[in-house]
């Protein structure tokens, strides 16, 4: 489980990675600083109060979120005999979460909530202010993800009392957070984008990903950290890991596929971005089902949630709503599908041992998946307009038009991705070796005179 989460907390510097390279060059390091600042943020907040609010006892009986003071600090967990007796063999004694320590288990969980305030910053690249992004995402984890995280993940076993209501009395599905994480992020990305407004330019200037290197490099980053991800949600080693370890792989491979077809047909040719998209879409739809569908169900899965996030991503210039690296069309879209489609291709088979339509359990499970993706869309989207709208008016979410056009890199950061400043000379500019000309251009345009 230490693996795992060592895992988990992997995928926030690769989805840095993924986004960094997406970006235009002058944004590049504001991007991957987002991601950085939520590990620290978050990583703060989650033991503080965090934690507890997410897998305390329930405050009354609804199951909305967890005691704040129950486990503040930590208190009450790090108690106990940590080396046993050699000469009579005491056992070790230390409170624990199923087999595991406990102190294991809030590590891991904590990855969880850092990955997925990360996910929201894609959807608002180029024009958000760093300290407003901080504000948002230490008062959005506060009261949006905690106590989405409590409805989903706190299992009455593993709170010691009341849990959340979407585990315990709907007992929806959602095995590795498609709810808590891909589709509570996505909305929110969603929300952020049309509050913040679009990027100066978009979308009549092309705004096209840097460095595409950097974004494979972060989606292959991505995949390896998301077997903890999925796997260690089984909170221990054995057969309920062994199958969604399984899942993951098979999935996502059949995600990408459809992906690359999707784009072949539709556009002539396969790409570099689309296998990323189409691996990242593949996890995103299988988090949530990968212990109660087969392996071919989990292919299925990967390939019919693939498809529509491949299509869903152009429908910002359909509606307008400027999602710079498709937050929206891949984890909220691949969230929702994910979800949903557990009530169709569930198996008893699985680990989670239930039928969906297809297996003959009739539409039982879907309902209760429908009703938990509702539930969450509506609150997280709804408390996402208040916070992001009382920062809007108050200290201000987006950066100076002229700003952005310098860079948010240079006015918000005072560095650069990248130094170009020993190209320069006898009247040219040209590309070091190994930089790419299209990161020249997007770093410094080219005046007369000069050749890129």
């Amino acid at each position: 489980m230490m693996t795992a989460t060592a895992l988990v907390l992997l995928m926030t510097p690769g989805l840095a990675l993924f986004y960094g390279g997406m970006v235009r060059s002058k944004s590049v390091l504001n991007m991957m600083m987002m991601s950085f600042a939520s590990v620290g943020l978050v990583g703060v907040l989650w033991v503080l109060y965090g934690y507890s609010m997410t897998f305390g006892t329930s405050v009354g009986d609804a199951g909305i979120v967890g005691d704040p003071a129950q486990f503040a600090g930590l208190q009450g967990l790090t108690a106990g005999t940590y080396l046993a007796d050699a000469e009579t063999g005491a056992e070790v004694a230390v409170p624990l979460v199923g087999t595991i320590p406990t102190l294991v288990f809030v590590g891991f969980q904590a990855t969880f909530a850092i990955i997925t305030v990360a996910l929201i910053s894609g959807a608002v690249a180029d024009r958000m202010k760093f300290g407003s992004w901080l504000v948002f995402a230490g008062i959005w984890v506060s009261v949006i993800y905690f106590p989405v995280a409590h409805w989903v993940f706190a299992f009455d076993d593993v709170t010691a009392g009341a849990g959340g209501w979407i585990a315990n009395d709907l007992a929806a599905i959602d095995f590795a957070g498609g709810t808590a994480v891909h589709i509570n992020a996505g909305i929110a990305a969603l929300v952020l984008a049309i509050v913040i407004g679009k990027r100066r330019g978009w979308p009549r200037e092309p705004m096209r990903p840097h460095n595409l290197t950097l974004v494979m490099l972060g989606a292959g980053i991505l995949w390896f950290g998301w077997f903890g991800f999925n796997a260690g949600s089984a909170v221990g080693s054995g057969a309920i890991s062994a199958f969604a370890f399984l899942n993951t792989i098979v999935a996502t491979a059949a995600a990408m596929i459809a992906w690359l077809l999707v784009e072949r047909f539709r556009d002539g040719h396969p790409t570099s971005l689309g296998a990323a998209s189409g691996v990242v879409a593949g996890l995103v739809a299988i988090t949530p089902a990968c212990s109660s569908v087969s392996p071919l169900g989990a292919i299925a899965v990967g390939a019919i949630a693939s498809v529509l996030c491949a299509l869903a991503v152009g429908l910002k210039f359909r509606f307008g709503f400027d999602d710079s690296l498709d937050v929206v069309g891949v984890h909220l879209v691949g969230g929702l599908a994910g979800t949903l489609l557990i009530g169709f291709f569930a198996t008893a088979d699985s680990a989670a041992g239930v039928d969906g339509l297809l297996y003959g359990g009739g539409v039982d499970q879907l309902w209760r998946q429908a009703v938990g993706a509702l539930a969450v869309l509506a609150y997280s989207g709804i408390g996402t307009a208040i916070i992001a709208f009382a920062l809007k008016f108050t200290i201000g979410l987006r950066i100076s038009d002229e700003d952005e056009a310098t860079g948010i890199d240079e006015t918000e950061h005072a560095e650069s991705g990248y130094d170009f400043s020993t190209l320069r000379g006898g009247g040219n500019l040209r590309p070091a070796a190994g930089a790419s000309t299209q990161s020249a251009r997007d770093h410094e345009p080219a005046t007369a005179g000069q050749e890129v």
